[in-house]
């Protein structure tokens, strides 16, 4: 063989390592974050045009996809036989909601007595340029209270201090938060207002009983992040949650896009209430925390290694993709919040709809 094709077989050689090598960094870096982005949250409703209605006029939301789906492949995925799913999807700043309608079967209403320390407690922070302002439009369209109203939380607690926050309920009982963060917390472009008083959601909460088994599910095994922690408690935080005694254990995780995950653990009181064994996709205390994954199998066999109840049969493939979800699976959190993991790709660029 000739000098120059030793050469050319070598550079060939070294290539193809080359390859192999990047390839498998990426299947690790995978398998590490399989998790790439938190793409929205999905609220279950009771009426898709009244709850869009409600988001676009009150909290300026502008509506950028409208679909409906049905089939075996969405029973299986949402472990619900016969649906018919109605999916509004509703984008405020660059942060996204999909507002859920089971127009068969209809699932049941949020309980008349919830309180914000039962673990099917799951909210919205939508983040506000001025608090007084968002706080005044909220009082003029009516809204429900879940505060006493809003809340300076105390310059003692160095995490939490300045912030001021204010929880409510849209027309079908699910919880809500306005956020305001003062100079210095929060994300550079919280701070940028552009005139907007309702600038994007800055995370989703949801209550949880233990902060180390609810970080074995949504950091070690999804790949989550965690980018803040907090104690709070004292006046301030019990008229915020309307729960007297409240002491909460806060913990933020983050994907590499999206809002962020929050976790409520309350320390005081532990009445809360655990989520309905018997809960399922259609009821309306059913929520989804919609995550994008580069290989959504990778992730179920991770949730299956890590004894992860799954909702859905298995990873389901959607040929009729309408949501743009293509192979998605749903899973359950340690206290039953429910995680939508799907190997589509991303909606962000959408463009909101004509009236």
């Amino acid at each position: 063989m000739s000098r120059k094709h030793c050469l050319a077989l070598v550079l060939v050689t070294a290539l193809g390592a080359l390859a192999n090598a990047q390839a498998a960094l990426s299947r690790e870096e995978a398998i590490t974050n399989p998790i790439t982005a938190v793409d929205s949250v999905a609220v279950t409703v009771s009426d898709a045009d009244e709850a869009a209605k409600f988001y676009s006029n009150v909290l300026t939301f502008e509506k950028v996809a409208d679909r409906e789906v049905d089939g075996a492949e969405y029973e299986h995925l949402f472990g619900v036989f016969g649906a018919r799913v109605r999916a509004v999807r509703m984008r405020l700043g660059e942060e996204y909601l999909e507002l859920l309608q089971f127009l068969a079967p209809r699932g049941r209403p949020v309980p008349g007595d919830s309180r914000s320390n039962d673990r099917w407690f799951q909210h919205v922070a939508i983040v506000v340029s001025d608090m007084d302002v968002a706080y005044a439009k909220l009082r003029a369209f009516h809204v429900a209270h879940a505060s006493s109203g809003p809340q300076r939380l105390p310059d003692w607690n160095p995490n939490a201090a300045g912030i001021r926050a204010f929880y409510f309920r849209d027309p079908d009982e699910h919880n809500l938060e306005v956020l305001e963060f003062p100079a210095g917390k929060g994300a550079a472009r919280w701070h940028v207002h552009d005139g907007r008083t309702f600038l994007g959601i800055d995370h989703t909460a949801i209550v949880i009983t233990d902060t180390a088994a609810s970080l074995a599910y949504y950091r070690d095994t999804l790949g989550l992040r965690v980018v803040g922690t907090s104690e709070n408690y004292g006046t301030e935080q019990e008229h915020l949650n309307n729960v007297f005694g409240a002491h909460l254990r806060i913990t933020s995780l983050r994907a590499s896009e999206g809002p962020g995950v929050e976790f409520l653990e309350y320390l005081s009181p532990r009445s809360g209430r655990s989520v309905p064994s018997d809960t399922q996709a259609n009821d309306l205390w059913s929520w989804q925390i919609i995550m994008r994954a580069a290989h959504s199998q990778q992730v179920e066999s991770s949730l299956r290694h890590s004894h992860i109840a799954l909702v859905s049969s298995s990873t389901v493939h959607l040929s009729n993709d309408a949501l743009n979800w293509h192979d998605a699976l749903i899973a359950r959190d340690p206290d039953g919040h429910t995680t939508l993991v799907t190997g589509g790709q991303t909606q962000r660029g959408a463009t909101p709809l004509e009236d």
